[in-house]
C-alpha cells in the first residue's frame, strides 16, 4: 500500500491476538509450535503485481442481490448498501485496488459444502462480491445482511453477523484480509473470536456505522466501513 516513508509509522503490534488462544478453540490447533521464519529476501512473485487497473468487472460483481440469481429472483433477507473508502494512514485514497467480499445468507448460512447450519441456502444468494475502488479509494456493494450462526465453540457460540472483506495491496504478499461487524450488535462482545483482540479501539475499526444519509429510503439501509490500510488509524486486519 502507498507509504510516506520520511512519516513512516510501526505497527502496533499489540493489536493483535495471540496465536495462541483457548477461548478461541480453533486457533489451539492452527498456532505455531515452533519459531516463525522472518521474509528476509523476497522474491520477484511476492514484491510484483497483480495490477487491477484493467481487470473487466461483470455487471454485477459488487451487487449481491443480483451477481447470482441470473434473473430467477432475489434474495431473502434485509437489502443493505455496504460503502466506503480504502486510505492509508494519512488519508490518501488507494485507487484501482481491488476489494472483495464474502458473507453467509439471511439465515446465517455460507453457500459452501463444509457449512452444515441447518438454515437452508437461498437459491438466489451466492454471497460472494468484488469491485475496484474508484480514484478517491470508494467502494460500493449492494446485498443483504447475513444473519449470525452457532459454531462448535462450547456449548452456545455464536458468531455476530459480519461480512468477510480482502482488500489487495501492490502484490499478493500485500493481501489483507478483515471483518465488518454491524453498530449495535450485542452479540459482537459475546464472540469468543472477537475476544482474542483485547485492545476495544482495534475491535472499534472492525464495525460498520448506519449511514442514514447513504441509505436509500423504502429501500435499505446503508453501513460505512472504511479500510485504513496502515498507520495509527488503521483497521484491524486478521492477517498482519
Amino acid at each position: 500500500m502507498p507509504q510516506d516513508n520520511k512519516r513512516f509509522v510501526e505497527r502496533d503490534r499489540n493489536w493483535h491476538p495471540p496465536a495462541y488462544a483457548p477461548g478461541y478453540k480453533t486457533s489451539v490447533a492452527r498456532s505455531p509450535q515452533q519459531a516463525l521464519v522472518s521474509m528476509q529476501k523476497p522474491t520477484v512473485s511476492e514484491l510484483s503485481g497483480p495490477d487491477f487497473r484493467h481487470l473487466r468487472m461483470g455487471p454485477h460483481d459488487n451487487d449481491l442481490l443480483l451477481n447470482f440469481s441470473q434473473g430467477q429472483g432475489l434474495p431473502q433477507g434485509e437489502r443493505i448498501i455496504m460503502f466506503g473508502r480504502v486510505v492509508d494512514q494519512f488519508g490518501k485514497p488507494v485507487p484501482h485496488t481491488l476489494v472483495e467480499m464474502w458473507q453467509a445468507n439471511a439465515g446465517g448460512r455460507y453457500r459452501h459444502k463444509n457449512d452444515r447450519y441447518l438454515a437452508p441456502l437461498d437459491p438466489n444468494f451466492g454471497g460472494v462480491g468484488r469491485c475496484l475502488t474508484d480514484e478517491q479509494g470508494w467502494y460500493r456493494f449492494r446485498t443483504i445482511k447475513p444473519g449470525p450462526y452457532p459454531w462448535p465453540n462450547d456449548m452456545n457460540s455464536w458468531r455476530p453477523s459480519h461480512i468477510h472483506v480482502s482488500v489487495m495491496g501492490p502484490s499478493i504478499s500485500t493481501r489483507l484480509i478483515t471483518q465488518m461487524y454491524f453498530e449495535g450488535d450485542p452479540l459482537i462482545p459475546l464472540c469468543p473470536i472477537v475476544n482474542t483482540i483485547k485492545d476495544r479501539d482495534a475491535v472499534e475499526t472492525m464495525i460498520g456505522r448506519l449511514d442514514m444519509a447513504r441509505s436509500n429510503p423504502m429501500d435499505c439501509l446503508a453501513y460505512r466501513f472504511d479500510l485504513v490500510v496502515r498507520g495509527e488509524l488503521q483497521t484491524y486486519f486478521e492477517n498482519q
